[in-house]
């Protein structure tokens, strides 16, 4: 064990401690709701808080340790290909925007869930979206526990097993006590050390390799397709790449874990400070560490797996000292997607299903010990799922995010911006979404040469439209007679 490297990282977690505890203090004494504060920060962030919380929530192990494992495999054209995640910022804060917030603020909606209840006054639309985050985000928890135990694993020579655990354990303590401000001052942190800690790594990783001109020489000399942007095996087409490009940018306005970001910022000045922030921090980030993989490739030729990639260039190219402050990126990235996934599900069990539909008059004494006994109890489940890793855990967050946009998008945007659009086109659209993902990633993963997440956003489209328009006589009846009942009471 490299107590050079393991000392930067404690400091590291100890800030991040300190900070969930100066949290957990606000969260005493605010004066906000509960479940307002707890899962969603009291609606008070600002726009640097909003880009990086944003920016280090989407920023994943995925990003900083599966991706760069990919593209130490595929070469140069995974590098164009993830460069699609410029974007994502800039269009779920464009695409949502102020229209968002006041629709979410209007319904008191502190969870996307709450959102599409306000929206549709549809209690299965509620069951279906809180069944879809709890069963896809386990995929996507799962998926960051074993970076963050694989990271730990690289750097300590602990079994994988015992660095889960100082890894799960780690995050809940923080989550647990403070809740969502306490992830979004984590975040912020958490940002601006992966900002630093990318471009340091990448530096060195060019100067190891002798500079640019020489190690594209040597990614040549292997395979010439690891320059092209076809990939290692020419298997990344036009078609897989464009397709691509809906998974990991514009459909992510789908996503839960980002979206509930558009609820939280205070002001529109916020807002747009965090759209210019946020879309630079991400490019910046996604171009850097993915080049880093490929960079790495002739400096330490036949890595076996992937998810390794990244904490050994580290220790290959980098003082000791220094690759422990640099590996705190990847750790920020893979802690700060945790927590807000961690908070997301958990909101999905208390608010949308327990408080909605069990138990609505539930006391806030009652929400508050059920909100962290459960963010707790789904912590200590992932930890289980994570203790039999896939090889390259980017696949396993892609599958996650692919259900979710599947599930999410039309009911979302088109319930923003499109009047006709009822319960019965988000039902639809969510049943056909999430049954067609699964049937296509299963037995046809990649049709017609795209992504299989493609085909079931545009049926959930159509299935959202067609079946408005089909139930809009009904849809109205209802409107009619819920109003009039109003009326009466």
């Amino acid at each position: 064990m490299n107590e050079a490297v393991i000392v930067p990282l404690i400091i590291f977690l100890i800030l991040i401690f300190l900070v969930g505890f100066i949290a957990s203090g606000s969260l005493r004494k605010s004066n906000h709701d509960f479940l307002e504060e707890y899962f969603l920060g009291g609606r008070e962030l600002g726009g640097f808080i909003l880009a990086m919380t944003m920016t280090a929530t989407y920023g994943s192990a995925s990003s900083f340790i599966g991706g760069p494992g990919v593209a130490y495999t595929e070469g140069l054209g995974w590098v164009l290909l993830a460069m699609s995640q410029v974007v994502t910022g800039y269009f779920v804060l464009m695409i949502l925007g102020k229209k968002f917030a006041i629709m979410s603020r209007r319904y008191n909606a502190v969870t996307l869930t709450d959102y599409l209840k306000g929206r549709y006054q549809s209690k299965w639309v509620v069951l279906i979206a809180a069944v879809s985050i709890i069963i896809f985000l386990f995929s996507a928890m799962a998926a960051q526990w074993v970076g963050g135990a694989r990271l730990i694993e690289s750097l300590t020579g602990l079994p994988y097993h015992t660095a889960l655990f100082i890894f799960a354990l780690s995050v809940l303590v923080y989550v647990v006590i403070g809740g969502f401000r306490a992830v979004a001052l984590t975040d912020a942190v958490q940002g601006v050390v992966m900002f630093g800690g990318t471009l340091i790594l990448l530096v060195a990783t060019i100067i190891a390799g002798g500079g640019i001109p020489d190690i594209i020489q040597g990614l040549a000399a292997e395979n010439p397709n690891l320059i092209t942007p076809f990939g290692a095996e020419g298997s990344l087409t036009p078609t897989y790449v464009s397709s691509f490009w809906i998974l990991v940018g514009v459909a992510v306005v789908g996503l839960p874990q980002v979206t509930v970001r558009a609820m939280s910022y205070k002001s529109s000045k916020a807002m747009h400070r965090a759209l210019i922030i946020g879309t630079i921090v991400v490019g910046f980030i996604m171009l850097n560490m993915h080049l880093i993989g490929v960079f790495a490739r002739p400096i330490l030729p036949g890595i076996e797996v992937g998810d390794k990639v990244m904490p050994l260039i580290a220790l290959e190219v980098l003082p000791p000292w220094l690759a422990g402050v640099v590996l705190a990126a990847p750790m920020a990235a893979i802690m700060s997607t945790v927590d807000s996934l961690l908070l997301l599900v958990s909101s999905s069990v208390v608010k949308d299903v327990y408080v909605n539909y069990i138990k609505p008059d539930a006391s806030p004494k009652r929400v508050k010990t059920l909100s962290l006994g459960v963010t707790s109890l789904l912590g200590v489940l992932v930890l289980l799922m994570a203790l039999n890793p896939p090889d390259l855990l980017i696949w396993l967050n892609l599958f996650a995010f692919g259900g979710l946009e599947a599930t999410f998008i039309w009911p979302v945007v088109m319930g923003l911006y499109w009047k006709k659009g009822n319960k019965y086109g988000a039902l639809s659209s969510m049943a056909v979404g999430v049954i067609s993902y699964i049937v296509i990633q299963q037995f046809f993963p990649t049709p017609f040469g795209m992504h299989s997440v493609v085909l079931p956003i545009a049926l959930s489209f159509i299935a959202y439209v067609f079946v408005s328009l089909a139930t809009k006589n009904m849809a109205l009846e209802e409107y009619a007679a819920q109003q009039k009942i109003e009326k009466n009471l």
